[in-house]
Parts: structure tokens; sequence; C-alpha cells
């Protein structure tokens, strides 16, 4: 039996290596106000598989897609793993040829497609696809479905070389060993197939013990049991596997140990740096704490090759903000928050960037400066009386009284809308 899902991190990681970390030019001012449409929806879909939401990724890639049909690599792809996902082979193979078409033999495209092949029982299309994808191969279990693959079409010996060379990859799977019994069972060596489906069993029991040890984790962090939790919980690191750091970071930082979520991540994030999501787990754990300079290192490289993730630009401008770097901060919380509009928390420290921006440059007499954050603070929060009443104080500072009288109306109006709304 094919296990079809790859978790979000394996997704987004399959992302951000086909995906090449540019900002899309704009030669004119249609193409910029196009793009300022697509990225909002760029932004939620890639939210939404972080979450495993792949109705509303794949709702939100296509609706990028419609204003934008050249977006092969920042929506098309990933749109076509969704589609996998979801187990719509049919469009999930239409999407990923049609990306094919574009960038080649990619070996992401070609793993998924490959796993579309398994999925239809075309095993000879897949032992091409996983073949070529197996000389870089995207993920640990490129050779496992290639293995199973060369299984399912009668091909024994290929069967077992690449199932062995998966086994090195992923020596805890425990579909591997599982697979291999039948292999040897296959080929008449049950004494062989006998061991491999025994190691297979030890590695699923492993398995239900670690569930075990972390749902006992998670209780003794929930009941304020510190130390206790700490001696439970260090029984699932492995400082050689970088999901399980991740899931024992994840473990101690949702449960109120931050601290002791920094040793994990750190691990995590030096095994698996081609990861956005090892990035900003380490950086949200330094952030928790306070350390804000140690935050920002894991984010500042991972915002360059990752621009279009919104969970990266938006903790990196609130690293920034809390580090008092407010004209960075607003490039990254500007980016944010044309990602996600929707995202309340990004928006209001946005706006509080701007306004800290405005006084600053009121205060180093950079008056159009200042006059242009106050307005783009005024469009963010139409409702916010503040930034006409700077607007107002500039005005009275350049000599314009019947703008600073206009600004100030403005703003005393919005001020007694204000109170009659608390």
């Amino acid at each position: 039996m094919i296990l079809a899902g790859h978790i979000s991190r394996m997704l987004v990681l399959s992302l951000t290596t086909l995906v090449p970390a540019r900002a899309v030019p704009h030669d004119s001012p249609a193409a910029e106000q196009a793009s300022n449409a697509v990225e909002p929806h760029l932004g939620k879909a890639y939210d939404a598989l972080k979450q495993d939401r792949y109705d509303e990724a794949v709702n939100e890639f296509r609706a990028a897609l419609n204003l934008d049909s050249t977006l092969t690599l920042r929506a098309r792809f990933p749109l076509a793993v969704a589609l996998f996902e979801m187990k719509k082979f049919d469009e999930a193979r239409h999407e990923l040829e049609a990306v094919r078409h574009e960038v080649g033999d990619h070996p992401n495209v070609l793993y998924y497609l490959g796993r579309v092949d398994l999925e239809e029982h075309n095993f000879q299309s897949a032992i091409r696809n996983l073949t070529a994808a197996a000389a870089k191969p995207p993920f640990p279990d490129t050779a496992y479905f290639l293995g199973y693959a060369y299984f399912k079409q009668g091909d024994l010996a290929s069967a077992e070389k690449w199932l062995k060379e998966a086994a090195q990859a992923s020596p805890r799977d425990a579909r591997i060993p599982y697979q291999l019994g039948l292999v040897y069972r296959r080929q008449g060596r049950e004494e062989d197939a006998k061991k491999a489906l025994v190691l297979s069993d030890e590695l699923r029991q492993r398995d239900d013990k670690e569930s075990r040890v972390r749902l006992e984790c998670a209780q003794k962090l929930d009941q304020g049991l510190k130390d206790d939790a700490r001696a439970v919980c260090e029984q699932l690191y492995d400082p050689d596997d970088a999901e399980k750091l991740t899931e024992l970071g994840t473990i101690y930082g949702q449960h109120g140990d931050p601290e002791a979520a920094l040793k994990p991540l750190r691990r995590a994030a030096e095994l698996a740096p081609q990861s956005p999501q090892m990035q900003y787990n380490l950086a949200m754990a330094y952030f928790q704490l306070s350390r804000f300079e140690e935050a920002r290192a894991p984010l500042a490289d991972a915002v360059q090759r990752w621009p279009d993730l919104f969970p990266l630009n938006a903790l990196y401008g609130a690293v920034l903000s809390k580090l008092g770097e407010h004209l960075a901060a607003y490039l990254a919380l500007s980016r944010a928050h044309q990602l996600n509009p929707q995202d309340s928390g990004t928006a209001d420290l946005l706006y509080n960037t701007i306004i800290a921006l405005a006084r600053k440059s009121a205060q180093d007499r950079r008056y159009p400066d200042a006059l242009r954050f106050c307005q783009e603070a005024a469009n963010l929060r139409p409702q916010e009386p503040e930034p006409h009443r700077e607007m107002a104080e500039i005005y009275r500072l350049t000599g314009h009284p019947e703008q600073a009288t206009a600004e100030q109306q403005t703003a005393d109006r919005l001020d007694k809308k204000l109170g009659k709304l608390n």
C-alpha cells in the first residue's frame, strides 16, 4: 500500500528548491498593479499549505494563475502538489506536465509525476520518472518509491537495490524493511524476509512508544513540572533527525518551555539549512525568549531566499521592530502585509512602524518623507486620527496653514467618532 501525503515541511522544501528566490519585476504601473493583486493570493496559498489546508491552497493558487498565468514556479507547481495531496491525480498530472514543459526535468516535478504514476498503477512510467528524480533526490523517500515501483513491475533485483538504498537514507522508516521483506519472500529468501519484517515491526513499535512519550511530555509541561517534563521529553531527542528534533522543539514551544526548545530547534536548523520552516521555528523560539538579535540571524538569509513566505516576512519584521530598526522592519512588514492583508497583527505592527518612521522623519526635518509615511499610515488605518494630527503639525511647521487646519479637522472628527464607538 502506498502512503500518500507529505507533511507540510516537506512540501515547503519542495517549493523552495524549485522556486527561485527573487522578486518579480514590474515593467509598468499596470504590471505592478497586477502583481499587487496576485501576492495576497500567493501568501494565503502558502499559508494554507503550511497548515495542510489543500482545498484552500488550490483555490488561492488558481486565483493567482487567473491573474498571471506565467507563475509556473510560484503557483502552478505548488498547485499540482496540493492537487496530488487531495488525490486528484488527473488534475495534478495536468499541472505537473505544464510545469515540466516550462522548467524541464526538474527532480521535484519528476518525483511527483512518479508518485502519480504509482497511484495510477503505471509502474513503467513511475520507474522512468523516479529513476531520473533519484539522480538528485528531492525527498528521502524517493528511493523507497522507486523500489516499490520495481517490486510492482516484478523486477525484484532492482527493487532490493533501491529499497536498501532507501534504508540507508531513512533507517527509521518502518515501510522500507516491510517492503524488503515482501521482496525477499517473493525471492524465496524466507529467513531474510522474517528478519526484515521483524525489523519493520520493531520500528513501528518504537514509533508507538515515541507517540506515548510525546503525550506524556506535553502533559507534564502543561502541569508545570518542568524538570520531570524535560526528563521525559529528552527521550525524543535524536541529533540526526531534523523532523523529530522539530517535533520535540514544537512540543516544548507550544507547552510553555521555549528555553528547552532551543537545543532541538538549533540542531534541526543545522541539519536542514534548505528548509524555511526550520529557520522560522528557531527564530520564533528566540523571539519568544526576547533574544531578538539571535532571532534575526536565521531570518535574514531566509527572507532573501524565500521572499514569498508570509510567516518569514512577518516574524522578521517583528524582530527588526523590537530591535528598533524601523525602516528595515517597515520593508519586511510591508511585504508580509502584501502577502496576507487579512493578518491583523501584522497590519497593526506595520501601522505602528510607519508612525514611528513618520515621527523620526519629522524630527530630522525630512518633512516630505514624514508626510509620505503619514499618508501611508492613514491609508492603512483610515479610522485613526493620529496620522492626520502628525500631518497637521508638519504643515504648521512648514508654513501651510490651510492644509494644517484641514488635517486637524479630520483628526478631530475621527477622534469624536472613536469616542462614540468606545
